[in-house]
């Protein structure tokens, strides 16, 4: 594990070249998280925000899967021997753990790279939603199971499904419970790109290492002017624009861009 970053059984860290990787390591368990996995990658995602350092995020999972969703059965197998939580419980919980996780991600200003094998289920499936980038071979499933264990969406699922395939589509994932398929998720815009059979997590790095070597500033700025304009009227979008503008016309690599466009060169950016 890396020095400065939370050591949690079940997450690997990891810093190198401007990309933080993070990657479930619970193969055993199809890479489910619990309370402490989610903690970690919570931990992690505060400390990156705030790590001039950290230029991509590169999410993954250990072994076949990505990540098999909640681990719910671990957490009720001993509930015989626990006392009954009180009404409540859950809504109290989850403010403080994917509730805090998937917003992570979104608002994190860095671009966050996700790769899918196997299995994104439940809140697997919100992380890659929550991702700017998912990277996928043919073996992904994506799949909200919350209507067939008698349960109502969370982790963001209504939220994030509904703005990247539509109410539609929405329905048949979260009502209907239907798996998609690599290729059907590229098709409805959830996945970037699908590559070939156990190259998913380096092409993944690849395209981490590539954004990590972008204008990191002028990349974070944009990546929340795409997340606000859903909701955002033309007005307010052309003035945060404006700002963002104005912010990222200061860096570093906007004179080095600038260079770059007079010297005819590729440009090197340093994140400043």
């Amino acid at each position: 594990m890396l020095s400065g970053y939370p050591s949690v059984d079940g997450v690997l860290v990891e810093l190198a070249d401007g990309v933080l990787s993070l990657r479930i390591d619970e193969p055993r368990r199809r890479n489910a998280l619990n309370d402490a996995t989610v903690r970690a990658l919570i931990d992690s995602l505060e400390l990156a925000q705030n790590d001039e350092s950290v230029r991509a995020v590169l999410l993954s999972g250990a072994g076949d899967h990505f990540c098999g969703g909640f681990d719910i059965v671990q957490r009720n197998a001993s509930a015989a021997d626990r006392p009954r939580p009180r009404p409540g419980a859950i809504q109290r919980r989850l403010p403080s753990q994917a509730h805090r996780l998937i917003p992570q991600l979104c608002d994190l200003q860095v671009p966050v790279v996700c790769a899918v094998t196997g299995y994104a289920v439940g809140i697997g499936f919100q992380l890659a939603l929550a991702s700017d980038f998912v990277v996928t071979d043919a073996t992904a499933t994506f799949w909200q199971p919350f209507i067939t264990r008698g349960m109502t969406p969370d982790s963001g699922a209504t939220w994030l499904t509904t703005r990247a395939v539509g109410p539609l589509r929405a329905r048949r994932l979260l009502l209907l419970g239907e798996r998609l398929d690599a290729a059907t998720a590229q098709q409805w815009g959830i996945v970037h790109e699908v590559v070939e059979a156990g190259s998913a997590h380096d092409a993944a790095r690849e395209l981490a290492a590539k954004l990590a070597s972008g204008p990191t500033v002028a990349l974070g700025l944009t990546k929340a002017l795409i997340n606000q304009a859903a909701d955002a009227v033309l007005r307010d979008q052309l003035s945060a624009e404006a700002l963002s503008l104005e912010i990222s016309s200061r860096a570093q690599d906007f004179r080095e861009g600038l260079s770059a466009l007079v010297e005819k060169r590729e440009p090197t950016f340093s994140g400043r």
